[in-house]
């Protein structure tokens, strides 16, 4: 890793009065050095910026030849310049295998007679570099101009970065913990870049040929900043990187911010239009206003959870990921969207674990909601019966049919249930539930005995029992389509009381 310093390893060793000799590692005096610094550690890499002269009297230095080299590919990892060891005091003797591996990754390790204090090192360095030092300071400062142009809306997001990129002289990327975009326009790490983000945010700020900073929020890191370095180009340090990483969560707060409050103005107009009887023209201002094309499909969509909860947070997370604009409104147990029309959201929702969905047939601008709601909440409540992550109304043709006829419904349903389900109140019994589970569990029989909880002889009885009061042959290939339709009327009709 080359750091931002003015001197080079050669260049120092080069200084008569430092008396430096070279041991190992003769590829590598071309690095550069931002700094001197003396550490006993054994391993002192997670503490390191890059570019660093590592200077030890031994105290922290290996004895073993494993552990010699282990020591120095450590510090090489780290971006180290070099190595600067006493020529005795506690300075082991090196092994041919430490040696070996300096030569072979160009890792300087250079031999300070005793007569020569670590003292007059680090001098020189800071000598050769207080210009440098200027030129940091002066970026740092100008790291906080992006402030203004955030607030201002001078610049956005792609050229507010791009600018800290050019400043700080790193390339530089931001990206949720799984390597996602965080902030629009401003790139994620390239796949040959990904194992560089870290597991953790407690995780040492440099790696091998940059940096890489948590970007902290309320909650923990929304994700990472990873600056990397680019050849020739002196870059502005790690301290100049914490502040754009500083930038960063300002930013992500201010947006989520913003999206949290057109996220409570979409619910409110969402629950207005699902509750008035508002003309066409209204709906389709509010409707354009909120974000849609005016010559647009919507869809409504009805969002359940199978464990009872639906985290909105991540459903509109995800749905903001994906670019879809949408008004959200959640109710005590049923969460209604409005999007666009299409596969996408389906696919969306379809990847989050736990949720139920049903949407809507496609509709225009203007649409009033009263139809769509009955369908997503139709759709919603089949995708619930079969366990199914997404039901779009239309994929069923007995569905279609029955959204539309409500009067036809109650009287299909009389003549068909009617007897069993007056058999089922007099007598506190389960007839209509139980065939419609073995109907939904492809007419198996220890499926659907377990889903009811009995006993596979006692679902026989059951169905028996229903044919014998209904009139209805179970082996009959009309009385079952007559009866699945029925059911089906009914599931609707349930919906209907419940939504109304």
């Amino acid at each position: 890793m080359e750091g931002s310093g003015v001197l080079t390893v050669e260049q120092l060793m080069q200084s008569p009065a430092l008396q430096m000799r070279l041991l190992a590692g003769a590829s590598g005096l071309g690095r550069r050095v931002a700094w001197a610094h003396v550490s006993e550690l054994e391993d002192p890499s997670p503490w390191l910026a890059g570019a660093e002269l590592i200077m030890t009297t031994g105290l922290g230095f290996p004895h073993a030849a494993g552990k010699q080299r282990a020591y120095v590919e450590r510090l090489d990892d780290a971006g180290v310049a070099g190595l600067a060891v006493t020529a005795h005091l506690h300075m082991p003797p090196l092994s041919r295998s430490v040696l070996t591996a300096a030569d072979e990754r160009g890792f300087p390790i250079l031999e300070v007679p005793l007569s020569v204090p670590f003292i007059a090192i680090a001098q020189e360095v800071a000598a050769a570099v207080q210009a440098d030092s200027t030129q940091r300071l002066n970026a740092q400062l100008q790291v906080f101009g992006a402030v203004r142009w955030l607030t201002s809306g001078e610049l956005d997001e792609e050229q507010v970065f791009a600018r800290l990129a050019r400043l700080s002289g790193l390339r530089l990327f931001i990206c949720t913990v799984s390597g996602a975009p965080l902030l629009p326009g401003v790139p994620v790490p390239p796949p040959e870049l990904r194992q560089l983000l870290p597991s953790s945010s407690d995780a040492p700020p440099t790696v091998l040929g940059g940096f890489v900073l948590p970007i902290p929020v309320a909650g923990g890191p929304a994700g990472y900043l990873l600056a990397m370095e680019q050849e020739g180009v002196a870059h502005a340090g790690l301290a100049v990187v914490q502040h754009i990483a500083t930038v960063a969560a300002l930013q992500l707060t201010m947006r989520r911010h913003g999206e949290e409050i057109l996220r409570r103005e979409g619910a409110e107009t969402l629950a207005d239009l699902l509750q008035g009887d508002h003309p066409p023209e209204a709906i389709a201002r509010r409707v354009v206003h909120a974000g849609f094309d005016p010559e647009g499909r919507l869809q409504l969509i009805v969002v359940r959870s199978s464990n009872g909860l639906v985290e909105g947070d991540q459903v509109v997370r995800a749905l903001a990921d994906a670019g879809l604009p949408h008004l959200l409104l959640n109710t005590r147990d049923t969460t209604y969207i409005l999007t666009d029309a299409g596969p996408q959201a389906g696919a969306v929702l379809e990847s989050l674990p736990e949720l139920r969905a049903g949407a809507s047939r496609p509709f225009a601008v203007g649409t009033r909601l009263g139809l769509p709601r009955r369908e997503a909440l139709w759709a919603a409540a089949r995708a619930d019966d079969a366990g199914l992550p997404f039901v779009r109304y239309g994929s069923d043709a007995i569905g279609r049919w029955t959204v539309e006829d409500p009067g036809s419904l109650r009287s299909l349903i009389g003549s068909v249930l009617g007897a069993a389900q007056a058999y089922d109140r007099e007598h506190e019994s389960d007839l209509v539930r139980t065939v419609q589970t073995w109907l939904e569990r492809e007419r198996q029989a220890g499926p659907a005995a377990a889903a009811l909880h009995i006993h596979p002889n006692t679902l026989a009885y059951r169905l028996r029992r229903f044919e014998e009061v209904s009139g209805r042959n179970l082996r009959s290939t009309s009385d079952l389509a007559e009866l699945w339709l029925a059911l089906r009327a009914l599931a609707h009709l349930d919906v209907e009381l419940t939504d109304g």
